[in-house]
């Protein structure tokens, strides 16, 4: 960085003295009672004026917000438990010696060997049940789908297992578990990879289902998932593990946690509530964005959890909006959008409606392969946008 020459005005010229080193040997005695003084209040003006400085409230940029893509935040998250927990393993599909399928678990088999992180056959009923087993003899294992489509090879471990020994034992047997993968379309990997299973696991009691966004959430939720003492099914989503985003002070800490069942305004507005969950948080904001230019102000919901859903911070938005849009990737029948607009419907903020609850959501067939008819087949943010304005009717 350049400065800039700054003028220094001085009460004395030193630069026109006289040679400096030439020093009289002897001042008469007047000289040195002045040269007394003059030091005395030197230095008392010098005492001053650190003083003052140390009083003086200087201005202080923030420091440089750090960033992170939600693959390590995940990785990080993961890492603080592995290591504060003994209890804690990774188990599944190449999550050792390759890293896993997406790199989430990097450098986490080389930091705690084999015991702990588990690479497993391909055979997701099989190496679930060693999970929930583990879980209920005490352990915490994460038990990671390289999709979550596999999962369906493994329900009947995950529900019947996992979900129900807790009420089935009358609350004796816990199952602290926590299903990790992505979950939803990703790009061009067609009808059989593409599922989203927000609605399918929501579906059943026992359950908690959590759907991050961004990197806070990533971390903050895995942390809180892996500590629960009930079995949590963790919907990533692929096409966000590359994604950076700031990350706060407070998210750094290995303290740090988001509580299960509580979503986050994300957006402020006053005009229609949007509520949604996982990748389609960044499509509501960018939709809120265009709308806003036009003063159409959007407050965005992220849901962050699916099961429990926060009912009572979306009816607290549509009772100050007067309007509601649900946002989701999955398909549209008996999906999490017709699950808040039934909730909505039976509660207090129905009264407050001024118009019908709009849902945009996946298109109800299984995912064509084909690039512009998989692009046809999602929300994207002109469908949003179509949304609103049709709900505001404008």
């Amino acid at each position: 960085m350049t400065h800039s020459n700054v003028d220094i005005t001085r009460s004395t010229d030193w630069s026109k003295s006289t040679d400096l080193c030439v020093v009289p040997a002897f001042y008469p005695a007047e000289d040195r009672v002045k040269m007394a003084v003059s030091l005395r209040c030197f230095l008392r003006t010098g005492k001053n004026a650190v003083s003052a400085l140390q009083r003086r409230g200087f201005h202080r940029t923030l420091p440089a917000a750090v960033q992170m893509t939600v693959r390590d935040a995940l990785n990080q998250a993961m890492d603080e438990e592995l290591e504060r927990d003994e209890r804690v393993f990774l188990m599944g599909e190449e999550v050792a010696q390759y890293d896993g399928a997406y790199k989430v678990s990097r450098g986490l088999w080389k930091k705690y060997g084999d015991q702990r992180i588990i690479d497993t056959p391909i055979s997701e009923m099989g190496f679930t049940g060693i999970a929930v087993g583990a879980a209920m003899a005490g352990l915490r294992p994460i038990c990671e789908f390289m999709t979550f489509n596999f999962s369906m090879q493994a329900i009947d471990q995950v529900i019947n297992s996992a979900a129900k020994t807790y009420y089935m034992s009358a609350g004796l047997q816990t199952v602290p578990i926590v299903f990790r993968g992505p979950n939803g379309a990703s790009a061009g990997v067609a009808a059989q990879h593409s599922q989203c299973f927000a609605a399918w696991y929501a579906h059943c009691p026992g359950l908690k289902v959590v759907s991050p966004w961004n990197s806070e959430d990533a971390k903050g939720l895995l942390k809180s998932a892996i500590r629960d003492d009930n079995p949590v099914v963790f919907l990533e989503n692929e096409l966000m593990y590359g994604v950076p985003f700031e990350m706060s002070e407070e998210s750094q800490s290995k303290d740090f946690t988001i509580p299960i069942g509580k979503a986050k305004v994300e957006r402020q507005g006053n005009h229609v509530t949007v509520v949604t969950h996982s990748r389609y948080v960044s499509h509501c904001l960018d939709a809120a964005a265009v709308l806003a230019k036009e003063g159409i102000e959007c407050e965005v919901i992220n849901l962050r959890t699916i099961r429990p859903l926060d009912v009572e911070s979306i009816e607290t938005s549509v009772m100050k909006t007067n309007h509601l849009v649900t946002v989701e990737g999955g398909w549209p029948q008996f999906g999490v959008g017709a699950e808040i607009c039934a909730r909505v419907m039976e509660g207090p903020a129905f009264n407050y409606l001024d118009s019908p609850v709009t849902r945009v959501t996946g298109v109800d067939i299984p995912m064509p392969y084909a690039k512009i008819l998989e692009d046809h087949s999602l929300p994207q943010i002109k469908d949003i946008i179509f949304s609103v304005k049709k709900t505001l009717n404008v």
